[in-house]
């Protein structure tokens, strides 16, 4: 994995361990030498993630939408900082530019993306990992969701494994580089679906 997108939220939850996760994370994707792709912002806990991976001499391209950056909140000190018109493409340049998704703790923005990501990935738009940061427990109801949804059927067993969470960032990172792409919706016969 030479880049992941990464998201997480522009807030700065009051819980400051959050923003302090956001930091670490983009200071051991640069001493990976994983550059990392987000959202362009310059606040919360993206802000955290650009400057951890920026000061620890790694790679950030930000993306964001033009009524986003008019707002004063676009990070110009990105290494490459792209404008785009629309949510829908900057979530298209995301995996355009990826080779695979990392979601930290975050709201109704992030879970957009990562379930994008998920249901991209289940039809075969991509073929890369998709990682779930759960640090803090933040994501032991997501998680128990995916897998009630599973056991209902609506998740095809192909595809259970789609979402990869840990607790700790390293072994999450470890477990995306061995992902090994499933078989996408895309490539399934009828009797399989």
């Amino acid at each position: 994995m030479k880049y992941l997108a990464v998201y997480c939220g522009s807030a700065s939850p009051d819980d400051t361990n959050y923003v302090e996760l956001a930091r670490e994370t983009g200071r051991i994707l640069a001493e990976r030498g994983i550059g990392v792709v987000y959202g362009g912002g310059r606040l919360g806990m993206m802000g955290a993630l650009a400057a951890g991976a920026l000061d620890a001499g790694g790679e950030v391209i930000g993306i964001i939408p033009d009524r986003l950056a008019g707002s004063e909140v676009a990070n110009t000190d990105c290494t490459e900082l792209h404008i785009v018109k629309s949510m829908h493409e900057r979530k298209q340049a995301f995996t355009d530019r990826s080779d695979g998704f990392l979601t930290l703790p975050g709201g109704v923005g992030t879970m957009d993306e990562l379930w994008e990501a998920v249901s991209w990935a289940q039809l075969g738009y991509h073929h890369a990992p998709v990682g779930l940061l759960n640090a803090y427990g933040f994501y032991d109801s997501l998680i128990a969701f995916r897998d009630h949804m599973a056991q209902i059927g609506f998740v095809r067993p192909a595809h259970r494994d789609i979402l990869i969470a840990e607790s700790e960032l390293e072994p999450l990172l470890d477990r995306m580089e061995a992902y090994q792409p499933h078989t996408p919706i895309f490539a399934m016969k009828a009797e399989e679906l």
